[in-house]
C-alpha cells in the first residue's frame, strides 16, 4: 500500500500515547495560556486543538489566561504610560478599570474561539463565584503596586459546576479583595497555580515563550527535561534562574508542594506543544515534579 510506513508510524505515535491517555483519564490539567500562542492564529488553532483532545481523551481541561500586553496598549491609548516594579505592574484605579475591562474582552474572545472551533467553553472572572480572594500584595521595597492582589484562598465551586456541565472554564485573573470586596489584579502565573492547587491538579501547564529550564540560558542545548522540587530549589539558590524564570520555578515549587502532581513549562509558539509533552515518552519542554515521583517515560 502506497504511504505503508507513514500510516505505521501515525499508529506507533497513538501507540505511544496509550498509556498517558490510560494515566491520565479523569484527571484535571490546568493550563496557564500566554505568550505568542495568545496572538498568532495557527498557534490559537493549535492550542484550542490540543484542549479539545485532552478533553476527549478524559482529561478535564481549565484554562488561565494573561493579556498584559493588551492591558499595556490600553493604558498607553489611554494617555498614560505602563509602569512596573519586580515584574508586577503598577496598577492605581484606573488602570485597574482598564485592566478589567481588557482581561474580560480577551475572555469572551478566547471563549468565541474555542466555540468556533467546536469546543464548549464558559469565561468567567476570579470575581465570579468567589473564586479568587485576595489581599493587596506588598514587595519588599515597600512600593505601592496598587491593586495588585495575592490569592489567599480558592473556592473552585463554579469551576467544578461547569466542568461536571461538559464545559471548559476560562478563567481571567481578576480577583476579589478579602475584606474590601475591591478588585485586584493578578498575575496569571499565580492566578494558574493557586487554582490548580486548589483542584489538586494531575498537571499545571505554563505556555509562554520560552522552550523550558536551561542551564546556561545562552545554549540550546541545555534544555533540562525534568527537575525535581530540591534540584528546582537547588537550581534557585546558585542563581541559575535569572529574569522572568526565578518566579515562574518559584510558582511551579508551590504548586508540586500543595499538591499538583506534575508543572510544565512550555514553549506555546511550538505547534501541539501540549501534545508533544504530555503523551510523548520524552516530551519537549521541562517537567517539575515532586521529590518522591519517579521520572517515568511509558517505553
Amino acid at each position: 500500500m502506497e504511504n505503508m510506513d507513514l500510516w505505521i508510524q501515525k499508529a506507533d505515535v497513538l501507540v505511544e500515547a496509550l498509556p498517558y491517555i490510560r494515566d491520565f483519564a479523569g484527571k484535571k490539567v490546568v493550563v496557564k495560556y500566554g505568550g505568542s500562542a495568545m496572538k498568532d492564529a495557527a498557534l490559537k488553532k493549535s492550542v484550542v486543538t490540543d484542549v479539545a483532545l485532552l478533553k476527549l481523551v478524559g482529561m478535564k481541561p481549565i484554562i488561565v489566561h494573561g493579556g498584559g500586553k493588551e492591558i499595556s496598549k490600553w493604558v498607553k491609548l489611554s494617555g498614560r504610560t505602563p509602569e512596573f516594579v519586580n515584574g508586577l505592574r503598577v496598577t492605581d484605579k484606573d488602570t485597574m478599570e482598564i485592566a478589567e475591562m481588557v482581561l474580560n474582552k480577551v475572555n469572551k474572545g478566547l471563549v468565541q474561539y474555542m466555540e468556533e472551533n467546536g469546543v464548549k467553553a464558559c469565561g468567567i472572572s476570579g470575581k465570579d463565584g468567589g473564586t479568587l480572594r485576595t489581599v493587596k500584595k506588598t514587595i519588599a521595597s515597600g512600593k505601592d503596586l496598587g491593586y495588585v492582589g495575592e490569592v489567599t484562598d480558592v473556592d473552585p465551586t463554579l469551576i467544578d459546576t461547569l466542568i461536571d456541565q461538559d464545559f471548559i472554564p476560562v478563567i481571567c485573573p481578576i480577583g476579589l479583595g478579602a475584606e474590601d470586596y475591591q478588585s485586584y489584579n493578578i498575575n496569571a502565573d499565580d492566578a494558574a497555580c493557586a487554582i490548580a492547587s486548589a483542584e489538586k491538579a494531575e498537571k499545571l501547564v505554563f505556555l509562554s515563550d520560552i522552550e523550558g529550564v536551561y542551564k546556561d540560558p545562552m545554549n540550546p542545548d541545555t534544555l533540562i527535561s525534568e527537575l525535581t522540587v530540591d534540584e528546582a530549589k537547588q537550581f534557585i539558590a546558585e542563581g541559575n534562574a535569572g529574569g522572568g524564570m526565578l518566579p515562574k520555578l518559584t510558582n511551579c515549587i508551590h504548586a508540586i508542594e500543595n499538591g499538583v502532581s506534575r508543572v510544565h513549562i512550555l514553549d506555546g509558539r511550538i505547534m501541539h506543544c501540549m501534545l508533544l509533552e504530555i503523551f510523548t515518552n520524552r516530551g519537549i519542554g521541562t517537567a517539575i515534579i515532586g521529590n518522591d515521583k519517579n521520572r517515568y517515560f511509558h517505553g
